[in-house]
């Protein structure tokens, strides 16, 4: 199958959190978007691999996505090594997205980084003749490259170099979001406390996107930094 849009995330519910509201956009607008989690966020505070494994397919239904697989790297100790950037490549090879959305440049969780440079430095590398991979049926995958790199926005304020517009679709990124009921504010939870599970983090969410929209002069929006310059056709393309 090849996507539109592939979209990483170091953990289950990176993506939700940084981009959810753009990929429920982006299938209304009928592309056709996909998930790759790097791990199955297995040394999370509250909650478990498996409850979590349960919690984004629910996610993945909520939001419409085309796909949704783990790769199941360990948590807090993938590297950015040859072999971890083939597993990604496989996946990019395999489902041949114009765009990749992956994880913020730099924030508070080492993963984020790490998962950020990883799949950037694999979009190049996939895109290289000379590096050899085969598929699940042992049969050589093409070169692929996708157009477009973008990073998401997660805990630190990053300035966005640009802004996506996603009036009307927050609800839904909300209601993906808390279908991991294991990671976020739950008044009636006994689970210990962390820096996600407050109300003030899950009201983040809406206060967030509120504010980047009242920027471009919209109800709600989601930033990005690029990797290389965006663009336009014309300048009414800007908004």
């Amino acid at each position: 199958m090849k996507l539109d849009i592939l979209a990483f995330g170091a953990h289950p519910d990176d993506v939700e959190l940084g981009a959810g509201a753009t990929v429920a956009k982006e299938i209304a607008n009928g592309k056709k978007v996909g998930i790759i989690d790097l791990t199955r966020g297995e040394l999370g505070t509250r909650g478990s691999a498996e409850i979590r494994d349960n919690e984004a397919a629910l996610a993945a239904k909520i939001l419409g996505v085309s796909i949704r697989e783990n790769l199941k790297f360990a948590d807090g100790f993938f590297t950015n090594d040859k072999e971890h950037q083939l597993t990604v490549i496989k996946m990019i090879r395999k489902y041949q997205p114009s765009i990749v959305l992956c994880n913020a440049i730099d924030d508070r969780h080492i993963d984020h980084g790490k998962g950020s440079k990883l799949v950037s430095d694999a979009c190049f590398l996939s895109g290289l003749i000379k590096i050899e991979t085969k598929d699940e049926n042992n049969e050589a995958q093409k070169p692929w490259r996708p157009k477009h790199v973008y990073h998401y926005i997660q805990w630190k304020n990053i300035e966005p170099d640009f802004v996506l517009d996603v009036t009307g679709f927050v609800e839904k990124k909300k209601n993906a979001i808390m279908a991991y009921s294991s990671q976020f504010f739950d008044p009636k939870s006994n689970e210990p406390e962390t820096p996600i599970s407050s109300k003030n983090f899950t009201d983040s969410v809406d206060y967030r996107a509120r504010d980047l929209g009242r920027l471009i002069g919209v109800e709600h929006a989601e930033g990005f930094t690029v990797e290389r310059f965006v663009a336009v056709d014309k300048l009414d393309d800007l908004i």
